[in-house]
């Protein structure tokens, strides 16, 4: 395939009218069984050094690269809620330098290129020193410091509660303290304090231990703090505490809550190799390289970042040589449009992603309560079916998934859910009855005047209505209702409240082990299930406090058998990843996280 010289107008036409009139969710299971043409798991950095720490790899300057996207880009400042998302992902990896570099296989490597060392220097109190690299600069010049990381702890700590003219805390309507900063998520940073030693040393002590603390600035957090003080009229960000006049915060909070929405080439700097140039709303983002950046300066010249949610149309871009790499949403037909342009010098790789499907179960619902309702609805549902359908015509390796708490590429990956979710409508049969269920005129169970008939729960998608419909037709057999629900409010509003039956949700694997406890521990914030076990409890506390990495694998691992024996949730299946590329560009590896170009700077184009 030729190198490309520019995205032609009828292209960049076509991808704003394809963002504005994208909907959400899944993808078409029309077509036949594709063959399996390439497959990785996760790939390590180029610029790994070997001993835990990595630098951009020295490499001949490549021609500008077009990438494709089917999700757009929203806001500079991705720590926000709402604004954690792939599609800014992709702009921001390049553009804002972390203390970490995680690779697709979940390992960190110091950042050498920005710090000089981090380093857990107490374990009890646990204290973690950020020693930043001398004369690392953003690109207006000024230094990229101390100053920035207080920023990020301070925004994203959550403890600068909203408190009412009496001093007492605002609450929000599940009587949780509402905060002046809207951080995506305070898992880490909320147990720490964080303190500026001097301009090139930020120190963290926790309140409680926390093992997963190389994961608190690893999401394009370090934003430039002395923006902030300019555009909020703030002097001096670290003189800012949670404590500090509610007004003073709130200046704060408005700008890094809302003032980087879009983009506004005076306050959106670049810190790492890569720089925001120009951006098309709705339409593309062009990144050209920082002269800021003091390290090495490979991958290619200039990266187009073009929204196209329609897989179709960017198959085509790029067949008709207007991109150079394409990151579908699982479609088989559009594998199948890709996996045709080989001739072409198009590759096409697939692979579970971090993106899992699976049921969850409300137990503030009666029926759920009972434990042979929950075994007999997870035993009639056909896992094997749901895959056969809708994962292995992407890719043909695919299998249920066996694991709450692993995937299938990490080495504590075990089948739990083997003798769950395999079709059997006469063992679910059997169990109902055993436990006092009668098969009715209808062909649908009831006890105590109840019928054995509920909602499934879930946002608008193909793939999920799919789901659900084959569901519907595994769980008739054995005298189960299964009733439809879908609802596009229900992630924003329902799911929140526990308003549901069962709930279907596609959800990224969180990368952090320790979030975990979020959605499964009793007091969890996001346990919406109303799941409650001690074992768990016991179980997901070790994996946040301990630091000996086998323990806390051991602990998921016991958590992950509890859950399964319990039938709380049950994993269905990994939606695929899949990407395609020109065969004339070395180094694409696409990160469940953080999307295609978290190595963009690796990348050799001939």
């Amino acid at each position: 395939m030729q190198k490309l010289r520019g995205l032609s107008a009828s292209a960049v036409a076509l991808a704003f009218a394809l963002v504005v009139s994208a909907c959400t969710g899944g993808g078409n299971t029309a077509g036949g069984e594709v063959p399996d043409r390439g497959r990785t798991a996760g790939a390590s950095a180029t610029g790994d050094n070997g001993d835990g720490t990595y630098n951009i790899p020295e490499s001949p300057a490549g021609p500008a690269v077009f990438v494709a996207h089917p999700t757009p880009y929203t806001s500079y400042n991705s720590t926000t809620a709402g604004a954690d998302t792939v599609g800014n992902a992709v702009v921001l990896n390049q553009v804002l330098a972390d203390p970490f570099v995680r690779d697709p296989n979940g390992d960190y490597l110091l950042n050498a290129d920005v710090m000089q060392s981090v380093t857990l220097t107490s374990e009890d109190p646990q204290v973690v020193t950020y020693k930043i690299k001398p004369g690392i600069r953003w690109s207006d010049g000024e230094a990229w410091d101390c100053d920035d990381f207080y920023l990020a702890w301070l925004a994203g700590s959550g403890r600068a509660v909203m408190r009412d003219s009496e001093g007492e805390p605002v609450t929000d309507p599940a009587g949780d303290p509402r905060t002046h900063f809207d951080a995506a998520s305070t898992v880490g940073t909320e147990r720490a304090t964080g303190e500026c030693i001097d301009n090139l040393t930020f120190v963290e002590t926790y309140d409680a231990p926390f093992a997963d603390w190389r994961g608190n600035y690893a999401r394009n957090a370090i934003l430039p703090a002395h923006i902030l003080e300019r555009e909020a009229g703030i002097p001096d960000i670290t003189q800012l505490t949670p404590e500090s006049a509610p007004a003073r915060l709130q200046r704060a909070a408005d700008f890094w809550n809302n003032g980087w929405t879009g983009f506004d080439e005076a306050v959106m700097l670049a810190s790492g190799p890569y720089q925001i140039a120009s951006r098309e709303p709705n339409r593309s983002v062009t990144l050209t390289r920082n002269e800021s950046w003091s390290a090495n300066r490979g991958g290619p010249e200039r990266i187009v970042l073009v929204g196209m949610p329609d897989g179709g149309a960017a198959a085509a871009a790029l067949a008709d040589q207007e991109v150079n790499v394409v990151t579908p949403r699982a479609d088989p037909v559009v594998a199948d449009q890709l996996r045709r342009l080989a001739d072409q010098g198009v590759v096409l790789e697939v692979r579970g992603g971090t993106t899992t499907e699976h049921l969850d179960l409300g137990f503030d619902n009666p029926l759920f309560q009972d434990p042979a309702v929950r075994a007999a609805f997870f035993q009639c549902v056909d896992r094997n079916d749901l895959v056969n359908q809708l994962a292995r015509r992407i890719d043909p390796q695919a299998q249920p998934l066996g694991s709450l708490m692993f995937l299938p590429d990490e080495p504590e990956y075990a089948e739990v859910y083997s003798e769950t979710g395999v079709g059997d409508a006469e063992r679910a049969k059997h169990l109902l009855e055993a436990a006092g269920w009668t098969l009715g005129p209808d062909n649908v169970y009831a006890k105590d005047g109840r019928q054995l008939s509920f909602r499934i729960s879930h946002t608008v998608s193909p793939r999920q209505a799919q789901i659900v419909e084959l569901i519907q037709l595994h769980c008739r057999e054995a005298g189960i209702e299964v009733i439809d629900d879908p609802d596009p409010a229900f992630l924003d509003e329902r799911l929140p409240r526990g308003d549901f039956d069962a709930a279907l949700l596609a959800t990224r694997r969180p990368p952090l082990k320790s979030s975990l406890a979020s959605l499964y521990q009793t007091t969890g914030a996001r346990n919406h299930l109303s799941y409650s076990n001690p074992e768990v409890d016991k179980a997901l506390e070790i994996v946040q406090i301990e630091n000996n990495e086998a323990a806390r694998m051991d602990a998921l691992a016991s958590a992950d058998r509890a859950m399964a024996e319990d039938d709380v949730s049950l994993p269905l299946f990994q939606v695929p990843d899949m990407w395609a590329y020109s065969d004339n560009i070395e180094g694409i590896h696409p990160h469940g996280w953080a999307g295609v170009t978290w190595n963009a700077a690796e990348w050799e184009v001939d």
